[in-house]
């Protein structure tokens, strides 16, 4: 099992997500002999998932049933443990999008935390592209190199413990792009540089006070970057569902039934749209915004490197 290669059966040792609805998922490394709790019931691992094909459809002890997804960069954002605040896959597309970031591309990243964007960019480069991802605090970094281990992607990646502010990200003028999201990011805009390849390199910072975006792009004209723009990415989600309203009298209802020749007596009719007509009120889809909207969630700075 690799999050950047696909496999067809669950193998001893994988991680694989238990999908009990779409509000409802959780990761499960797979061990032999090892039972899994779920309101359901239980899932042996031994017969219920090893040797069965991802995307299989488990029944539990309970008589429920489950679904057991192959892992993927977006799955394992909505379901990784948090070690840290992480970037979600609103913010990540843009990223990969804007670094210009391909198979084969050289990234560095600051800080590793939670490692949902590292997982992205991994499967964003991979086969042949490499991740040098910085990360100040030691147990999140030795954390990290177990999951990478664990999923498959180890020779993707490199992880380093130290603090980038300092000391870099280790390497000189071979990356294509640098990723930084830590709490001063204008004191590692002279490392991001050296580490970027000679020209056209592409930087991003992200962060949630419009102070610290002030002070990194005053840091990024420093060093002489340019084409230095920030952006706000707001996700706005909507409930469909369906909605009654009242038809106003215009004066020819009576007339379109008798037209029609509607029967209100008939109760094969009583469904239709004449019906509707008849009781005043029509039926429709409507899109409605959540009463309660994720908001702001940081700022994305990107320059070039000149």
């Amino acid at each position: 099992m690799s999050f950047v290669e696909y496999g067809d059966t669950i193998k001893d040792g994988d991680t694989a997500i238990v999908f009990l609805g779409h509000e409802s998922m959780f990761p499960v490394k797979v061990q032999h002999g090892t039972v899994t709790q779920t309101k359901y019931g239980v899932i042996r691992h031994s017969t219920d998932l090893i040797g069965k094909k991802y995307g299989s459809k488990v029944t539990c002890s309970k008589g429920g049933w489950v679904f057991i997804l192959h892992p993927t960069p977006e799955l394992w954002t909505m379901n990784l443990p948090h070690r840290t605040q992480i970037l979600y896959s609103t913010d990540i597309s843009i990223i990969t999008m804007m670094l210009e970031l391909k198979p084969g591309s050289i990234v560095c990243e600051s800080g590793t935390g939670s490692g949902s964007l590292s997982h992205a960019l991994i499967r964003t480069v991979a086969p042949t592209g490499h991740l040098y991802t910085v990360e100040f605090h030691q147990q999140r970094a030795e954390k990290a190199r177990d999951e990478f281990r664990e999923h498959g992607v180890e020779h993707l990646v490199t992880v380093t413990n130290q603090d980038v502010c300092k000391n870099g990200f280790g390497v000189s003028n071979i990356a294509d792009a640098v990723f930084l999201d830590i709490p001063s990011p204008w004191e590692a805009i002279g490392h991001a540089k050296s580490a970027l390849k000679a020209e056209g390199g592409r930087i991003c910072s992200f962060s949630p006070c419009i102070e610290q975006v002030q002070r990194t792009c005053l840091a990024m004209e420093e060093y002489g970057f340019t084409e230095i723009n920030t952006l706000e990415i707001l996700l706005r989600v909507y409930n469909v569902r369906t909605i009654s309203l009242q038809i106003p009298d215009l004066g020819k209802a009576a007339e379109d039934n008798s037209s029609t020749g509607f029967d209100s007596s008939n109760p094969s009719q009583q469904g239709s749209p004449c019906a509707n007509l008849q009781q005043g009120t029509v039926q429709f889809k409507s899109g409605v915004p959540l009463r309660e909207v994720v908001g702001h969630t940081g700022y994305l700075t990107f320059a070039t490197k000149s």
